[in-house]
């Protein structure tokens, strides 16, 4: 992959075969791992479970290992995936000159991390469908599980890197209208970096309850810069914070409220995970900083659990 930088855009070529180089990586790391046996290619078997109908075990494959399987329908395996992307302004923090592997600002770790989900979902012969949204959708593209749909997806997703956002985010209206749009039982991703006032947060959880009322799984992928918007690691001098969607600005010394701000923010942090925790969401904390894998692994955990 490559990336070049014009007048403060960003132009990312190859998206495509940086996620087939994650997803690489990432199932040559699962047998060292909890997901040892996992296939991510598409299995035509799933392990037998206790109490059903033993109907679709298949003898032959138990005459040979000993365990029991059962056959696996083409209707029963496949799944259907919406990912949903906040592409407000917060979500292009922070500025870079330059964006690298594993050096991403939220909205680059966003649409990688939602590359190397439409790669896997590609290997197991899954359906992906795309929202991309700020204070309203932007772009919506229903769940299909062609080739040529997954490739219309990636460019619209190469597209997010062009051009910083400028926009507001209103994430709890577009996901009562989405609820209105996903008609079918579906895996739902939501990437936000969930920068809200109280009455926001209420109202975005809220929507979340319309998603899981109508059946649909949901997993809630917390972007954020653990570094800077977590633990407010800055420099000493004194700093201009400039909030990106209002303009409002303030000056002041980092040190004098480190303390109490990093409070605030593990408690909002543990406030969510209570929310989600009560609301039967998934809730995964994703440091921008930190590896892609925590993306994969969280789908893959969902995925057994979803069909």
């Amino acid at each position: 992959m490559s990336i070049s930088v014009t007048n403060n855009t960003l132009e990312v070529q190859n998206l495509e075969l940086l996620a087939k180089q994650v997803v690489e990586g990432f199932i040559t790391g699962i047998h060292k791992s909890p997901f040892h046996g996992f296939s991510v290619e598409f299995a035509e078997h799933r392990l037998y479970n206790n109490g059903e109908s033993t109907r679709h075990i298949d003898w032959k494959t138990y005459a040979k290992t000993e365990k029991l399987f059962v056959k696996r329908y083409e209707e029963e395996t496949n799944l259907r995936c919406h990912i949903m992307i906040d592409n407000s302004a917060s979500m292009h923090f922070p500025i870079l000159k330059k964006q690298r592997f594993n050096h991403w600002n939220k909205i680059g770790f966003s649409v990688v991390a939602t590359a190397a989900l439409s790669d896997i979902l590609r290997r197991q012969r899954d359906a992906l469908g795309l929202s991309i949204y700020s204070d309203q959708i932007d772009y919506y593209a229903p769940a299909k599980g062609t080739e040529r749909h997954r490739r219309m997806l990636l460019s619209e997703l190469e597209n997010l890197l062009q051009k910083a956002s400028t926009k507001s985010t209103n994430t709890h209206e577009v996901l009562h209208q989405l609820a209105d749009k996903v008609h079918k039982r579906s895996l739902l991703f939501l990437f936000t970096d969930m920068l809200q006032n109280d009455k926001e947060e209420q109202e975005l959880f809220e929507a979340l309850r319309h998603l899981k009322h109508n059946q649909h799984e949901v997993v809630l992928f917390h972007v954020f810069d653990g570094n800077l918007e977590l633990n407010f690691n800055f420099d000493e001098r004194p700093k201009k914070f400039i909030d990106v969607e209002t303009g409002e600005s303030i000056d002041l010394f980092t040190k004098n409220i480190k303390n109490n701000y990093t409070d605030a923010m593990n408690g909002y942090f543990n406030r969510l995970k209570l929310k989600c925790l009560q609301y039967k969401i998934d809730y995964v904390p994703l440091d921008i900083r930190k590896d892609l894998n925590v993306v994969l692994s969280s789908y893959l955990i969902r995925r057994k659990s979803f069909l």
